[in-house]
Formats: C-alpha cells, sequence, structure tokens
C-alpha cells in the first residue's frame, strides 16, 4: 500500500536520496551540452524571447515528448537482442499497454521496470547500451515524438535557448533521444557504473517528482539560468515540484490532476492527443487505437501462454 501514496495529491518534499539523483543527473547532463540559436516561434512572439541566454527550457519525456514510456520501448528493444526471456517481455508489454491506455504512471509499474532495466544491465558495458540506445530510438521511438511538442522545444532552439529533457529513464537512452532531437541534453535516472560497467545499483533514485526538481535547480545553477526566465513542460502531476521551479509551467496532454492544478495556477495547457489540436498536427488517431489494442492483446496472448 506504500506506492499508493504516490497518487496523493500531497507534494512530496525532496529527500537526500532525491538531492542526490538530482545532482547526479544534472553533472551527467551538463558533460554532453551543446549550444543552438535561431529564430523566434511565430505563434508566440514575446515567448521565448529572442537571445535570453539565462532562459532554458526542460520538458519531461514520457507522453510529453514521446507517446508512451521510453523505459519500455527500451525494454522492447533489449528483448529484441536476448537481453532477457519471453516471460519478462510480457510484463514490460502489458505496463506498457496499461501506460497507453490510463495516459499516467503507475508508481509499482514503474519500478518494476526499473528493477528490470537495472537487472538486465547489469554487467554490461556502458557504451554497448548506448550503441543500442541508438537502434531502439529508430525501432520504437522516433514515429512516437509528438509534433506538437517537438515544435515547442524547436521553438526554443530557435530562439537561442538551451532545450533538456528531464526523465526518469536512464540518461544514456534520454541522452540518445535528446540527440536525435536536435536538443541541448537530458537529465536521467544514472546508473552506477565502474570502469564503464553497470553494477545494477542506481546514483540515489529514479529521477521521478522531487528528484526532477532538484535535477533542474542543480542544472540551472551550473548554468548560470534564471529559473523565472525558464520554461518546463509536463503532462503528469508528479512533476508539479519541477514545473512550479520556473517562471513558464506548461501543462502538455495533462492527467486530471495536472488539469486541475494549471488551471488553479492558470498554467498555460496543451493537449496534442485528441480533438482539433491533434489533426492540426497530423496524429494518426486510428493508427493510436490500434497500437494500444495490439499491444494489449499481445500481452494478454503472453500472459495466457505463461499459464
Amino acid at each position: 500500500m506504500a506506492a499508493l501514496g504516490w497518487l496523493t495529491p500531497r507534494r512530496r518534499s525532496a529527500t537526500a536520496r532525491s538531492v542526490l539523483a538530482g545532482e547526479a543527473s544534472a553533472e551527467a547532463a551538463r558533460k554532453s551540452s551543446q549550444d543552438a540559436a535561431g529564430v523566434p516561434d511565430e505563434e508566440e512572439p514575446d515567448f521565448p524571447v529572442l537571445g535570453d541566454e539565462k532562459a532554458a527550457a526542460f520538458f519531461d519525456l514520457d507522453n510529453t515528448v514521446m507517446q508512451g514510456a521510453a523505459l519500455f520501448h527500451f525494454g522492447r528493444g533489449l528483448y529484441k537482442r536476448k537481453f532477457f526471456e519471453t516471460r519478462d517481455l510480457a510484463k514490460f508489454a502489458w505496463q506498457q499497454a496499461w501506460f497507453r491506455l490510463a495516459g499516467v504512471e503507475d508508481p509499482e509499474h514503474m519500478q518494476d521496470a526499473r528493477d528490470s532495466a537495472l537487472s538486465i544491465v547489469k554487467g554490461h558495458r556502458v557504451a554497448e547500451l548506448q550503441s543500442i540506445g541508438e537502434e531502439i530510438y529508430d525501432e520504437y521511438m522516433a514515429e512516437r515524438i509528438w509534433p506538437g511538442t517537438r515544435a515547442l522545444a524547436q521553438a526554443h532552439l530557435d530562439a537561442g535557448q538551451r532545450v533538456w529533457l528531464v526523465t526518469a529513464a536512464p540518461v544514456e537512452i534520454a541522452g540518445v533521444i535528446a540527440g536525435r532531437l536536435g536538443l541541448t541534453g537530458a537529465l536521467g535516472t544514472v546508473a552506477e557504473s565502474v570502469n564503464g560497467v553497470y553494477t545494477g545499483k542506481l546514483v540515489g533514485e529514479p529521477l521521478h517528482g522531487p528528484a526532477k526538481a532538484e535535477a533542474v535547480r542543480a542544472l540551472a545553477f551550473a548554468e548560470g539560468l534564471d529559473l523565472s526566465r525558464c520554461a518546463a513542460y509536463s503532462d503528469s502531476h508528479n512533476d508539479i515540484p519541477m514545473l512550479s521551479l520556473v517562471g513558464h509551467p506548461y501543462a502538455i496532454n495533462p492527467d486530471t490532476k495536472l488539469r486541475r492544478h494549471a488551471r488553479e495556477k492558470d498554467w498555460r495547457l496543451r493537449d496534442y492527443r485528441t480533438g482539433r489540436k491533434a489533426a492540426k498536427v497530423g496524429i494518426p488517431a486510428a493508427a493510436g487505437v490500434g497500437a494500444v489494442a495490439g499491444g494489449t492483446a499481445a500481452a494478454i496472448a503472453l500472459h495466457r501462454r505463461r499459464r
């Protein structure tokens, strides 16, 4: 029942492990940063502000930038490469189908996925997983990027601002996605490694909830950013601590709790999942429904096979 505490509306304070996870993620992200410049977005002429070097944008990944959860797609790719067996794939498939249908994170599912991922990569080299991550992005993730959110990120890049992904996914995978999208870098969960080999442990805790806020705070301090001039984008109420840090918070494809909170705080909301806005950015709704149905059917079939 302890996991249900993650679903309550109260705000969790940052723990020492959250701070450690945030600082570790910020340091890992800074190592791979790069600058970008251009022209402002026409839809919002006053924001992002052209040439504001004290401003940056922070984007959650799962269901904000990309449909579904990066960790589950990564698991599919590792299964294809025989990192684990069919019985483990059933768990990944069911968790991903649930995530797609519910549109929110289930803490127990996410914890199971993280534990599974850590056990799978233990003993493997970091460089190997980074290389495989590039392939998995092309196979499972590239077609799931929300065009609307991608355009928002590009507006910040065009204004000469830095743009970072902030996600509970492994920092190596987050870095691959950020690189493919032309973003500055990524803040992600840092898995411990010794001499370039994963130990099966984390540094601190997963970059989730308060830990994300700590990562953004640490990165902003290191990079000399003014958080009141920065923007943050997320779909989940779990990211309210991160969104509350910046002067320009956005609720993207929000879950019910975040939508309610955003309206109370007068934050900007954008939804690229259904209706007019989905059509505007060319999201094939029928294809999305088919993918969900297919994923669920596959999970059920695998579960029956196990029985």
